[in-house]
This record gives C-alpha cells, sequence and structure tokens, in this order.
C-alpha cells in the first residue's frame, strides 16, 4: 500500500478526487455542471505552468519566489509589442526570451554570489518587480484585439467553441518537465543535487552551471505562463503575476515534492494546483464565505506535506523519533 501512495500524483490525486465528490454534494448545481470544468482548464494553465518550473527548483533544494515579476515583465513586453507594433508570434518569444535572461541572472547571483535563493530571489522578486513598473509606467494596456490573431486561437482559444485549448498545452509541458525529470541527464542531476551537493560535486556535477541551467528554465516557463495569462485576460497590469505568489508555492509541496529537496513529483503538481483552484471555486459555490478559501489551503498544505513526509522520510519527523524511542510505530 505504501509503495501505491508513493506513485507520483496517486496521493494528491485521490484528494482532488475527494473534493469534487464533496463539492458535487455540497454544491450540485455548479459541480454537476460540465461548465465549471471548463472554467478550470481556462484558469489552471498558467499558474501550473509555472509551478512545474518551481517544482524542478525545489527538487533541487532551492526556492524561486521571484516568478511573479517575471509574469509581469513577460506580459508588459508582449503586451507592448503586440500594442505598439501589432506584433504576435516575434512578441512571444521576445517575451520568452525575457524571461530566460532574467531566470539566467537570478541564477547567477545565487550561483556566484553565494545568497540562499530564498533571499536572492526574494529580493529579485521586488527588483525586477520595480523594473517592469519603471518600464511600463506603472500603466494598464488592454489588447482586446488579440481575440482576431492566430496565436490567440492556437494558445488559448476554444476548441469546438467551448474547450480550452491552453490545458493542452499545459498538458504537453508536464509531460516534458516529467520526462526532463524522470528520464534526462539533467533531471537526475538536480535529484542528486537537491539530496547532497557535496556528493554531486564528487560525482562529477557541475552543480553551479546545473543551477543556472535550471533557473533559466524556471523563467522560461514563468514568462510562457505570462504570456498564457495575458492572451487569456487580454490585459496587462503591473501587479500580475503576484497572486500566484502563495498558491503555486503551495501546490508544489502539496503535490509531494520534498521541502528537503532530492525528490520531486510532476504530477503531483499538476493535481495540487487544480487543487487549489477547486477549493476555492468549490467554498463559494457552497455558499462558504471567500475568507475560509485560505484557512482550507493552509490546513490541506499542512496535511499533505505531513503525509508526504511521513511517507518518504518518516525518521525527519520529530514525533515519530519520539514515539520510535518509547516502542512505537517502528514499522515507519
Amino acid at each position: 500500500m505504501k509503495k501505491i501512495l508513493n506513485i507520483d500524483g496517486v496521493t494528491v490525486g485521490i484528494v482532488f478526487l475527494a473534493l469534487i465528490l464533496v463539492f458535487m454534494l455540497t454544491a450540485p448545481r455548479v459541480f454537476l455542471n460540465f461548465r465549471i470544468y471548463m472554467s478550470f482548464f481556462a484558469t489552471v494553465p498558467p499558474p501550473l505552468i509555472i509551478a512545474l518550473g518551481i517544482t524542478l527548483v525545489a527538487v533541487a533544494g532551492e526556492m524561486d519566489l521571484s516568478f511573479p515579476s517575471t509574469v509581469a515583465l513577460s506580459s508588459y513586453i508582449f503586451a507592448y509589442l503586440f500594442e505598439n507594433f501589432q506584433l504576435s508570434w516575434l512578441a512571444f518569444v521576445i517575451a520568452i526570451l525575457a524571461g530566460a535572461t532574467v531566470g539566467f541572472v537570478n541564477g547567477l547571483v545565487i550561483t556566484m554570489l553565494g545568497i540562499p535563493s530564498l533571499i536572492a530571489t526574494l529580493a529579485l522578486l521586488f527588483l525586477w518587480g520595480g523594473f517592469v513598473t519603471i518600464i511600463s509606467g506603472g500603466i494598464q494596456l488592454a489588447i482586446p484585439t488579440i481575440y482576431e490573431t492566430p496565436i490567440h486561437n492556437f494558445l488559448v482559444g476554444r476548441f469546438e467553441q467551448f474547450f480550452p485549448v491552453q490545458i493542452l498545452w499545459a498538458i504537453l509541458i508536464s509531460i516534458v518537465i516529467w520526462l526532463l525529470l524522470n528520464r534526462h541527464k539533467f533531471g537526475e542531476n538536480l535529484l542528486f543535487i537537491g539530496d547532497n551537493s557535496e556528493v554531486a560535486k564528487m560525482m562529477g556535477i557541475n552543480v553551479i552551471l546545473e543551477k543556472i541551467k535550471l533557473f533559466t528554465l524556471s523563467g522560461i516557463l514563468s514568462s510562457v505562463g505570462g504570456v498564457f495569462l495575458t492572451l487569456e485576460t487580454t490585459s496587462y497590469f503591473s501587479s500580475q503575476g503576484m497572486g500566484y505568489l502563495l498558491t503555486v508555492i503551495a501546490a508544489v509541496f502539496i503535490g509531494g515534492t520534498s521541502i528537503f529537496g532530492g525528490s520531486g513529483r510532476v504530477i503531483g503538481t499538476v493535481f495540487a494546483v487544480f487543487i487549489v483552484t477547486v477549493i476555492e471555486a468549490g467554498l463559494v459555490a457552497s455558499g462558504i464565505q471567500g475568507f475560509w478559501t485560505r484557512f482550507f489551503i493552509g490546513l490541506v498544505f499542512i496535511l499533505a506535506v505531513s503525509i508526504n513526509t511521513l511517507l518518504e522520510n518518516p525518521g525527519k519527523v520529530p514525533l515519530v523519533r519520539f514515539f520510535r524511542a518509547k516502542g512505537f510505530f517502528q514499522t515507519l
């Protein structure tokens, strides 16, 4: 049974299905209607794509808190180039390159200056956020004519006028990231680095280079999420992306990625992003006041991290060590 629960996404998938069933009972008019699921498929892709990058970062025992500013920067670049020069695909490429540049600089700051990534990316969150506010003048951009372009239909259009295409792109990117982590040397290196960076160095892994590549990839995925968000909402505003900060971080660890590094669950992250979205919509649909949302997300967060830690490495839990010393839970 423990081996089954340790499979990527199984535990979180069960929680997700349980939540859907609960909300089907408490809010049947909403959750027995296919439209709510089409809404999820339209709103989940941007935070999911971002969370996939943060999952890889966490696997390496690092953290990237700067992604909301990367989202805002790439969103502004895309919206500005489209509004002023009618660029679409080229604007998309430039926005992605901007995200890659941000990630590359983040990686250099962390590896070359030796600043812990949690502190460094918190500072870079404000730095890049301030930068995009300066170049944009703090104004909001609206690009409603993007609806008429092929890029909109191709990336975030509606198949048969109701099924959001962006969920298919999000699933495709999820598959690529899963393969990268579980079937590629880069993912293997990240797992070794997250488990023990000193041992990784002894094995011949260039830890500095791998981390720079890692943060560059995180920047790319954040920028992709930012462009998808802009295409869906047809607008840009300077705080774009900040609303994802807590939900993306929560989703990564709810999904089963180890808070200690050295282990990651891509499929778990996918389900966890849906869980965070479903909780918010389900509570509102069930007639529960909206401020309960954070309470339940926090509760799910604590329970998920605790369960994943117990399944992966119970020896790291002081309470388990205490009961073991008393002769209890010897099988844990």
